[in-house]
């Protein structure tokens, strides 16, 4: 009986998963069909309490609210970063996430509704809506595991290697998408270096592969392994191939996970921390972001003019000193320029100790420092840095000289900044704290690394978005 069973197991078919793209793409599709019904229920309730014919036509004259309110929540729940993986396994959590972007829309409303004309907006339909929506969305993610994260439509991952990059991976996996990855086992190298993943998970060797996938029911293959592949595994990965069992770095996994490039891992795949293609001349996103930064730099310090006076009356009280502190740093190609910013340290902050990193709670930040800091109002000056050319609204952060040449002889592929102009803001800040050692140089170079990767208009816009968020929230350090 025993051995009938384990025949009818090994002849399973291979378990079926949607990728992390399509699983957050699902997630984005249920929202909208939530928003929208949401749209409609409110203008239900806005006729009956309005007394209006409920007809059709009604509903088309108010149609520019679908449309509206559908973009607004795309905006905002990017700007909240409400399809993480790791935020969507926590009900609570993402409701918590949830209630905040309904106050945001709310909040926006209200300040539209001021500032325009009487009568122009309704007053009570954008409130029959937030209600609506987040009912509506908050059961939606509700029965979210009964759709896309229940256990038969979990990715089965059989992880092929058994070092620290195999172990990686299982932490990304466990931490990032819980309720989307299972890990059904890890097969071991022909010759592995060092074993360091739980004995317990290792169910075989790597050239029994097809085996143990079929055994297991696995619907993807995570390649982990440090060593060369030999002849004998990348026929059993082949053969894996040919059953229809999908084969995935690391690497790749990884970053798509986090949002990091795992440089640790990569060894000398050098093509997985840059873009292989490069940048074609006819590609309209260097002239495009060119266009943005201009312009949003010039709004930015129009808006900033009108600040200047009280901000310079407040740090010269508070601290005696010059009012913009200006430092080197290293841009695109390694090029040295002077960074400006609003002085938030006490004048000639490192004449004794020499160049250091800045920390939470930094003695030598002072009060009125400490707020601009916290609310990001000391990089605004950079916005002239932009306009001339040597920084972008977004990229990586400009580092000193001392910094990038300790940092370039201890972290690989470091340099790999220096390939794009510096950024205002950038993927590292919005998703990282305030780095104070070279560990944090480590996982903030694996964001930029991304961002490098996957330059566009929208990532920008997304990175920018954020940077509101946090700037509201007052997350600056």
């Amino acid at each position: 009986m025993t051995g009938s069973n384990e025949v009818s197991r090994a002849a399973s078919p291979p378990s079926v998963g949607l990728p992390i793209s399509e699983r957050k793409l699902l997630l984005g599709f249920g929202d909208l069909i939530a928003v929208n019904a949401a749209v409609l229920i409110a203008l239900r309730v806005w006729a009956v309490v309005g007394e209006i014919p409920f007809t059709s036509r009604f509903v088309l004259s108010q149609a520019h609210w679908f449309i509206l309110l559908s973009a607004l929540w795309l905006m905002l729940a990017a700007a909240n970063n409400f399809y993480d993986l790791a935020l969507t396994a926590r009900w609570a959590r993402s409701q918590a996430h949830l209630l905040r972007i309904t106050l945001q829309l709310l909040a926006i409303y209200l300040l539209i509704f001021f500032v325009s004309p009487r009568e122009a907006l309704p007053r009570l339909f954008i409130l029959y809506y937030a209600v609506a929506s987040y009912l509506l969305i908050a059961v939606w993610r509700l029965g979210r595991p009964f759709l896309i994260g229940w256990a038969p439509l979990r990715r089965r991952a059989l992880i092929v290697g058994t070092g620290w990059s195999a172990q990686s991976i299982i932490e990304a996996l466990a931490q990032h998408a819980p309720d989307d990855y299972e890990v059904v086992g890890v097969a071991r190298e022909a010759h592995p270096r060092a074993e360091v993943v739980n004995s317990e998970l290792i169910i075989g060797s790597g050239a029994d592969l097809p085996a143990l996938a079929q055994q297991h029911r696995a619907s993807e293959i995570i390649l982990a392994s440090s060593e060369t592949i030999d002849g004998a595994l990348f026929q059993a990965i082949m053969d894996c191939y040919e059953q229809g069992i999908p084969i995935t770095p690391m690497p790749l996994l990884y970053e798509r996970l986090t949002g990091m490039v795992p440089v640790e891992y990569v060894g000398g795949h050098w093509n997985v921390v840059l873009p292989l293609e490069g940048i074609s001349p006819l590609n309209p996103y260097p002239l495009l972001k060119r266009m943005m930064d201009i312009m949003l730099s010039l709004i930015g310090l129009a808006m900033f003019g009108l600040m200047l006076p009280l901000l310079a009356l407040a740090i010269t009280l508070d601290s005696p000193g010059p009012l913009f502190y200006r430092q080197e740093r290293v841009g695109r190609a390694g090029r040295l320029f002077m960074l400006t910013k609003l002085r938030t340290m006490v004048p000639d902050a490192e004449a004794q100790r020499g160049p250091l990193w800045a920390v939470a709670h930094d003695p030598r930040i002072t009060r009125v420092g400490a707020l601009l800091r916290r609310t990001r109002l000391d990089e605004v000056p950079q916005l002239l840095n932009v306009l001339a050319g040597e920084m972008s609204l977004v990229g990586p952060r400009p580092e000193r000289p001392y910094f990038v040449e300790r940092l370039q002889n201890s972290i690989p592929f470091y340099r790999t900044r220096l390939t794009v102009r510096p950024g205002l803001t950038g993927w590292a800040q919005v998703n990282y704290r305030y780095g104070s050692s070279e560990e944090d140089a480590l996982v903030k170079l694996k964001y930029d690394l991304y961002y490098i990767r996957h330059q566009s208009i929208l990532l920008d816009a997304l990175i920018l978005l954020r940077t509101v968020a946090r700037v509201v929230r007052m997350q600056g350090i």
